[in-house]
């Protein structure tokens, strides 16, 4: 299977594409979508969209996972983080793609062992489980995690605690 996997945000998209199963994946690209501030919110959502629209036409996954709808302290955060991952899934969704959702803290738990891990504890687990040569950036970490856990999820014994479903 080949899974995208996305971690949204308006000015810094990570994203994953992987290639495997739940015993084995392989890294295909990864990297962060960084957007300049300078550009209007809606532009920034528009080259996401385009962004992740050529990633799927490049790569041709089977499948997308995108981190699910956090909690954040402020409204502005969430709104501005919400729209970004519209973006995605829109991008997706015309596609035709399956897509599927994991809370950060389940996909945490899949690839640390601690729902509640940093991001610095989850790109050393990322650089370590898929044997890369350097850590990749934060975003592109989170991305490659989301990956990780939707391949653990395809295993059945594995689906029901991560909760896989579509959307």
């Amino acid at each position: 299977m080949r899974v995208l996997s996305i971690d949204p945000a308006i000015r810094n998209t990570g994203y994953a594409v992987v290639e495997g199963d739940h015993r084995e994946a392989r890294v295909i690209r990864y990297e962060v979508i960084s957007i300049p501030s300078k550009l209007p919110q809606s532009s920034a959502l528009a080259a996401v969209r385009t962004h992740i629209a050529n990633v799927i036409k490049d790569h041709e996954p089977d499948e997308i996972a995108v981190e699910g709808i956090i909690y954040v302290q402020s409204h502005k955060t969430a709104i501005s983080m919400g729209a970004a991952r519209a973006a995605t899934l829109i991008a997706a969704a015309d596609a035709g793609l399956p897509i599927y959702e994991y809370s950060p803290s389940k996909v945490k738990q899949a690839v640390v062992g601690n729902g509640k891990a940093d991001k610095a504890q989850v790109a050393f687990m990322i650089r370590a489980l898929l044997g890369l040569s350097e850590t990749p950036p934060h975003d592109a970490a989170d991305a490659l995690a989301i990956a990780l856990a939707h391949l653990q999820a395809s295993d059945p014994f594995r689906a029901k605690l991560l909760d896989r479903k579509p959307l």
